[in-house]
């Protein structure tokens, strides 16, 4: 297998690892502070602790960089934020201009954001240039 194609296998594996551990922790995070916190501090929390978990696993598995934590620490969320954004207006382009199903519409904005956060992490957030 080449290395790329093992990279971007890895990539999938790993992101669906931290996509279903970020949602675990929001609503485990959600059902443990309900009665202290509201629901944006409760995804603000979460979500810093999935973007963390996430960083670690994409750069010990999959892009493998030494060094530079504090840096990709940084850049990670940059590209999670970019991330967030498009798929924000992934979703409302799809829905509210082209009539798509949201299911659909969400499902085709993922896609595209799972590609673009790649592109993204690969030449940005683990980049050695």
């Amino acid at each position: 297998m080449r290395l790329l194609a093992k990279r971007e296998f890895t990539y999938l594996l790993v992101g669906g690892f931290n996509s279903i551990v970020g949602y675990s922790i929001v609503v485990g995070l959600y059902y443990i502070l309900r009665s202290r916190l509201d629901i944006l501090a409760i995804g603000a929390i979460g979500n810093i602790l999935a973007i963390s978990i996430s960083f670690l696993t994409y750069k010990t598995f999959v892009f493998k960089t030494d060094g530079r934590w504090l840096l990709e620490y940084l850049r990670s969320y940059l590209v999670y934020g970019f991330a967030a954004l498009m798929n924000i207006l992934l979703l409302w382009l799809f829905v509210e201009k082209f009539s798509f199903n949201v299911w659909l519409a969400q499902g085709m904005s993922m896609l595209l954001t799972v590609v673009l956060s790649y592109i993204a992490h690969s030449r940005f957030t683990f980049s050695r240039r």
